[in-house]
């Protein structure tokens, strides 16, 4: 009699250690494009600052070089 009940339990074990392993699998995966996308936010994070800097120092030297006065030219 205590062998159909061994059988019976070394299936369900068997079957929850699939399980198990396929849900830290999963967590693993998640895991990974977790820290992908964070990484990839970082990034343009980053590239936005930069941009918005560039385009700061491009707006203020068209308005110095259209405030500064113009030389006649020689005739």
């Amino acid at each position: 009699m205590t062998a159909p009940s061994n059988k019976s339990r070394d299936q369900a074990e068997s079957i929850f250690s699939k399980t198990r392993t396929q849900s830290m699998s999963l967590n693993r995966i998640i895991s990974e494009q977790d820290a992908v996308s964070q990484a990839r936010e970082a990034k343009t994070a980053r590239l936005r600052e930069l941009r918005l800097e560039r385009e700061a120092e491009d707006m203020a030297a068209a308005a110095a070089l259209a405030a500064s006065p113009k030389r006649a030219g020689r005739r």
